[in-house]
């Protein structure tokens, strides 16, 4: 048994190698992407063991006191563990429910365009945003906001509407980072879509309209199925990385005012870790939050393979 066993392990190598010196410009392309992965990606797992441990920077991570599961004891019995819970999770879930359909919606309303230059055109301007930086956007809403001089205050003045100032309502913060969002990443969030329905046969879609079917019903019937298995992947994709909210946005936007809607898990990693000090406190944190989003992409994967004999693995 070992025998058959080394000589499958020889014969991969066998035919690694053969491929490599075959392929040898293949593989020197995606190099640089397998170094990147491998040092920021696999290479910090290794402190993943920072979050059962008491550590000290003199002592190092391996010479720190193990102290097991005490950090995530604390972090479950911290006075603030619900609230940064269910922020995180009412964020995300507006999140996906508002900005997963939207690019859908915006792809299939764009392959309908008539003129191509028009349809160009709406891609270009749908794109740019995606570009801009999350500091940036950060700005643009603090100034568009502003209680004195902001153009939503402006236009509230003119229907004879108080201003308010939005940004210290943690009601309304759940709202402004959606929906920017929202804005920043229909376009480019809805190009897999645009591409995926390149692939549609014009035949159906012949056939469709000899039957009478209607543009919304071609959408619904031609075009939904056709792109269904990549709506799926897409949609367990995001299931995995529910819980991790957009840090820097976040923490650009919150303050004093909206504190109660805007402690979100991510920026507390990041107070009790880089500014506390509290490496192994903020690493348990993180695994947590880690271990929540698997959960969540195991589940979806199997709910999806379920209802909709669709799966990544």
């Amino acid at each position: 048994m070992t025998n058959v066993v080394n000589a499958r392990r020889k014969s991969f190598f066998r035919r690694l190698l053969d491929d490599m010196r075959l392929n040898w410009i293949l593989y020197v392309l995606i190099l640089p992407v397998f170094v990147y992965y491998i040092i920021f990606a696999y290479a910090p797992m290794y402190g993943i063991q920072l979050a059962f441990k008491d550590y000290r920077i003199k002592l190092g991570i391996m010479g720190s006191p193990w102290v097991g599961l005490e950090h995530f004891e604390r972090f479950f019995s911290a006075y603030n563990f619900r609230q940064l819970l269910l922020n995180t999770l009412g964020i995300s879930v507006y999140s996906l429910i508002a900005g997963f359909p939207i690019p859908i919606i915006f792809a299939l309303m764009l392959n309908y365009l008539i003129s191509n230059k028009l349809r160009k055109v709406v891609q270009m301007v749908s794109y740019a945003p995606y570009f801009i930086s999350t500091v940036v956007i950060c700005g643009m809403l603090t100034i568009f906001l502003d209680p004195n001089s902001g153009i939503f205050n402006t236009f509230r003045g003119f229907l004879g509407m108080e201003p308010v100032n939005a940004l210290a309502k943690p009601e309304w913060f759940k709202s402004i980072y959606v929906w920017s969002g929202v804005w920043q990443g229909m376009g480019w969030s809805s190009i897999i879509y645009i591409s995926a329905l390149s692939g549609v046969d014009p035949q159906t879609h012949e056939a469709a309209i000899i039957d009478g079917a209607t543009k919304v019903q071609r959408m619904i019937h031609v075009d939904l199925p056709a792109i269904k298995p990549t709506v799926v992947m897409l949609l367990i994709l995001q299931m995995g990385s529910l819980m991790n909210v957009g840090f820097e946005k976040v923490y650009l936007l919150k303050n004093t005012l909206n504190q109660s809607a805007s402690a979100i898990i991510s920026t507390y990693t990041y107070e009790v870790g880089l500014i506390n000090s509290d490496y192994g406190y903020s690493t348990a944190v993180g695994l947590f939050n880690s271990a929540i989003n698997v959960i969540l992409l195991v589940g979806a994967n199997w709910f999806c393979k379920r209802v909709a004999d669709e799966s990544l693995f």
